[in-house]
């Protein structure tokens, strides 16, 4: 296999020289192939080498080798199809690669890492180098992967036990510089020895294959020049400089038995892999949307009577769901506490499943993918994500962001148990900041959200709901409304020392999640279960929610839209506007002085700096 071209050259009398292939010299080729693949497996079955494990180790933080290699590169139509399939070959390859230990005196091998590239494991058809010619196979483009591991192995000085040279030269390859490495299933290998414990670190970026060879902090690795003169085995062959790979799209040799029609694929078609149904996104999404793209959403709602996942599924080229996955994940809530660990722990998991299930949609001609953020982490350690453009659709904080304002509010308030239940595992938060970093827009409603991502946001609008307007006269000074749930981080403490400071009636619209009697000494009420609609504000003088987190502020849009004051912090993802009054998080003071005014004879709150700490938008 071989690399896909960073460009073609060929000739007339370079053709002359090599020949056109024949049936016979094709089935001859084949025989031979299969006799050293049945001697390699026999060989091995005596004590050859072993698939290696992956691990998320710490402790691996010197680089000893990198490579960085370009993706992109045929300038010639009819080789995009095939650059497509090298790229897609690559995300599945490196799966197999990333993270995986090599013990110190361990013996790495290529293929017993990355197994079989066939069409049943994911692969896809590449360009295979093959008797000179670069021609379409299951898995082509995987030597690009394996020159790069061979050049860092040969930077972090390990002895390289079997290594192949191609048998032509593809201009701008590593073969064009005599630092490549051909493999083909599995009777051309790369194999090399570990002087001591080593990972790999390999990942398909927007435009660049990376792979890198870490080592233990402190260990020393042979020198540089040691590394850049390391032995290569008996087997190197040296390879005519003038002589180059040809493909059909510039040979010329149209009579040769593997000339292919030149087939010429739609560039740029999009998948759109989402989650639940926000207005704001299923807007983005239905403008953005062309007839060559694909849509995976978790289940289809329309089918199901579920409005969280009522999708509109027209005009897409394909639409696929991940059911089971999604069902099994609303079942799980049902039986789950409302909060804790537990339940977070079942929602990732079933996230991970719905990511895995969905991207079975990113087929090659997939350049770009706008990803639901709960999915964005799992697609990213997975690979899929590699060689692609990616846009996420954000709902909530990074969680690196969101970890630290609960930590920070924890420290503060230790007693507030709910502030310090659940945090997720490191891995997903370090493959979720990695992706974020790497994508090329963030897209969102949350204002707060947005500011975290300075130059590379799209700004969506809050869908504001139709809601009967609620005139002054009708609001009670001594009532508010607190969308909760009452919890730590949205902010339920604060507003109950405001209501028993202020003698406040409290409506309460979500569940009660700090346990019986949070709300002893304040007078509290519910809307009636029947009520339903924008019942909840009625008489309601304003409206709060002083949270650390939240991600949809369905509840203060909608009381905005009746005309009701909002006093909230900055958290709840909210721009400048009238009736809004933004307070700083965990200040019960500048909550009072707010709501003081706010409810003061019935008048709407002007824009203030409540307390030493309050900010406006």
């Amino acid at each position: 296999m071989a690399v896909a071209p960073h460009s073609y050259a060929g000739s007339t009398e370079a053709v002359a020289r090599w020949g056109s292939p024949t049936r016979r010299s094709m089935a001859l080729f084949r025989a031979k192939a299969a006799l050293y693949r049945v001697e390699r497996t026999f060989r091995d079955l005596g004590g050859g080498a072993r698939r290696l494990e992956a691990a998320d180790e710490s402790g691996f933080s010197a680089i000893l080798g990198e490579s960085r290699t370009r993706l992109w590169s045929a300038d010639h139509p009819g080789e995009r199809r095939y650059e497509m399939g090298k790229v897609h070959n690559l995300r599945r390859a490196v799966r197999h690669l990333d993270r995986v230990i090599v013990p110190p005196g361990g013996l790495f091998s290529f293929w017993k890492q990355v197994g079989r590239a066939s069409r049943g494991r994911g692969f896809v058809v590449g360009r295979m180098l093959q008797e000179g010619c670069l021609v379409p196979a299951i898995g082509g483009g995987l030597c690009q992967l394996s020159n790069a591991v061979y050049d860092v192995a040969l930077q972090a000085g390990c002895d390289i036990v079997e290594r192949h040279a191609h048998s032509r030269r593809v201009p701008g390859s590593a073969a064009a510089v005599g630092r490549d490495a051909t493999v083909a299933w599995n009777y051309v290998d790369l194999r090399f020895q570990a002087p001591q414990a080593l990972q790999i670190d390999a990942r398909v970026e927007r435009d660049e294959l990376v792979v890198r060879l870490r080592g233990r902090a402190g260990k020393a690795s042979r020198s540089t020049s040691n590394r850049a003169s390391a032995k290569a085995p008996a087997s190197v062959r040296p390879v005519d400089p003038g002589d180059a790979a040809r493909s059909c799209a510039t040979c010329g040799e149209t009579a040769c038995l593997r000339h292919e029609r030149r087939a010429v694929i739609a560039d740029g078609v999009t998948a759109f892999l989402v989650d639940e149904n926000w207005p704001e996104f299923q807007d983005h999404v239905g403008e953005a949307r062309r007839a060559s793209d694909f849509l995976g959403m978790p289940l289809d709602g329309m089918r199901w009577h579920l409005p969280r996942y009522q999708w509109k599924t027209h005009g897409f080229a394909r639409v696929d769901t991940a059911s089971l996955a999604s069902l099994a994940r609303a079942l799980a809530q049902r039986r789950l506490p409302a909060q804790g660990a537990a339940r977070r722990s079942a929602e990732l998991l079933a996230a991970e499943r719905i990511a895995g299930r969905l991207s079975r949609l990113l087929a090659p001609e997939i350049t770009r993918v706008v990803v639901a953020q709960s999915l964005l982490p799992f697609l990213w350690r997975e690979g899929h994500l590699g060689g692609r453009e990616v846009e996420v659709l954000m709902t909530r904080l990074p969680m690196a962001e969101l970890h630290r304002r609960l930590d920070r509010a924890r420290a503060a308030h230790p007693e507030r148990a709910t502030l310090g239940d659940f945090r997720a595992p490191d891995w997903l938060v370090g493959a979720e900041a990695a992706a974020l970093d790497r994508a090329g827009r963030i897209i969102t409603p949350h204002a707060e959200i947005a500011r975290l991502f300075p130059g590379k946001t799209l700004m969506l609008d809050w869908r504001i709901p139709a809601v009967a307007p609620a005139g002054p006269a009708a609001r009670r000074p001594d009532r508010v409304a607190f969308p909760g749930p009452t919890i730590a981080r949205k902010g339920a403490w604060d507003v109950r020392e405001a209501a028993r400071t202020l003698d406040l009636e409290v409506v309460l619209c979500g569940g009660e999640l700090e346990g019986a009697g949070f709300w002893d000494g304040v007078r509290t009420r519910r809307p009636a279960p029947e009520s339903g609609g924008d019942a909840w504000l009625e008489g309601v003088g304003a409206v709060v929610q002083p949270a650390i987190v939240e991600e949809r502020p369905r509840h203060l849009l909608a009381a905005l839209a009746a005309g009701v004051p909002v006093i909230a912090t900055a958290a709840c993802g909210l721009s400048e506007q009238d009736l809004l009054t933004v307070v700083p998080e965990n200040d019960p003071e500048a909550l009072i002085a707010a709501l003081r005014q706010a409810l003061s004879a019935g008048q709407s709150p002007s824009k203030i700096a409540s307390g030493s700490n309050a900010e406006t938008t």
